[in-house]
């Protein structure tokens, strides 16, 4: 991914679409805006107003040594392509059912633990590694909502060939760096957009910069599910698995503090966005499509049968005719003229009595009075 002076400013090995975008430690907001071949284009859109105040906020923030629990939610983990490996360490880049991602998980779900977070790592499996692999993960996600949990983390590894692209001293360890991805294809992705800026500004503020950037893909990677689903890539998998061991646990020192989990409570901190406040303005205008689309297809239709415009329009007619009629119809069925009925009641018939017929009418009359 190449900005308009030609500059690198990315590398993923995903497929890349129009619309994706990157958000740099830095602040600095990116969108793809053309596509040749392996190369994409993207405009600098500008800073991010949102990772700058969070940026500024964190650079700030105060956090005990000692971190004390306040909320016992757990943390949910597991891997979508559960056979990515590291080639340097396990000898390829792919291990069906056993990928050295699980020992990254390991050492993510240990991390947590350490600092007194409730975690609940599911290792299902979902091989093959593709297309259908979310299918498949999605009923494992949807396993651990049924814990209630406060995040949910999908954890990966990059498939970028060069491993200097990751590879950082940080915190005087050789690490891999990690990348944050967001599905673009969700209701919530402004909401996991936003969590995913807090817990790259606060991590890069106790590790910088041991996450390198945020990128919103094309896609949905299950983060519907909940406002604080994320997907995490560990390196590349030409960088070693201790590297990315190393690279998530750094990570992991971040999680508790920006999800309230532990530590103090952050006065003045940058309001959230959550799903009531999310703006998705996407998902507004799919609604419209979909409304645009179905009057479409049945005037179509209509215009079909009929055979010509002017029958169409009659038969339109005649059906908003029926239908407003029967809607009126009963209600003015239910407003009775009790003073007719009153007076049908003493209406004397010429030339015979019926104490018969004027009783049926004072009851008819009393119906309508307790209708």
């Amino acid at each position: 991914m190449k900005d308009e002076q030609g500059r690198v400013i990315s590398q993923v090995s995903r497929r890349v679409a129009v619309g994706d975008e990157i958000f740099t430690a830095e602040g600095r907001h990116y969108r793809v805006v053309k596509i040749q071949g392996n190369t994409a284009s993207a405009r600098f859109v500008g800073m991010d107003k949102d990772l700058l105040a969070y940026n500024e906020f964190y650079s700030h923030l105060e956090v005990p040594v000692t971190l004390m629990a306040r909320d016992t939610r757990p943390v949910g983990i597991y891997h979508t392509h559960s056979d990515e490996s590291y080639v340097p360490t396990d000898g390829s880049e792919s291990r069906p059912f056993k990928g050295g991602i699980y020992q990254v998980g390991e050492t993510l779900v240990s991390r947590l633990k350490n600092k007194g977070v409730r975690v609940d790592y599911d290792k299902t499996p979902h091989d093959p590694h593709d297309d259908n692999a979310y299918y498949r993960s999605r009923r494992t996600a949807m396993r651990l909502m049924q814990n209630n949990p406060i995040a949910i983390f999908d954890v990966h590894r990059d498939g970028v060939p060069d491993p200097s692209y990751y590879r950082r001293s940080i915190s005087q360890q050789q690490v891999a760096q990690t990348r944050l991805v967001v599905g673009r294809e969700n209701p919530r992705m402004q909401a996991n957009l936003d969590f995913a800026k807090r817990l790259m500004s606060y991590a890069n503020t106790v590790h910088k910069p041991i996450v390198k950037e945020i990128f919103t893909a094309k896609g949905n990677y299950n983060q519907d599910l909940m406002p604080t689903a994320l997907l995490i890539e560990a390196g590349t998998h030409t960088n070693t698995k201790v590297e990315a061991e190393k690279g998530i646990a750094l990570l992991a020192d971040a999680v508790p503090v920006v999800l309230g989990l532990a530590g103090p409570a952050p006065a003045g901190a940058p309001k959230p966005i959550t799903d009531r406040t999310a703006r998705t303005p996407g998902s507004w205008k799919a609604l419209g499509w979909i409304v645009a689309l179905t009057l479409l297809g049945g005037g179509a239709f209509l215009l079909i049968s009929a055979g010509s415009w002017d029958r169409a329009k009659s038969r339109l007619g005649d059906f908003f005719g029926r239908e407003f009629t029967s809607f009126f119809a009963p209600r003015r069925a239910k407003k009775p003229d009790l003073d007719t009925a009153e007076k049908a009641t003493h209406v004397p018939v010429p030339g015979r009595e019926d104490p018969d017929a004027n009783e049926t009418a004072r009851d008819h009359l009393e119906r309508i009075r307790q209708d």
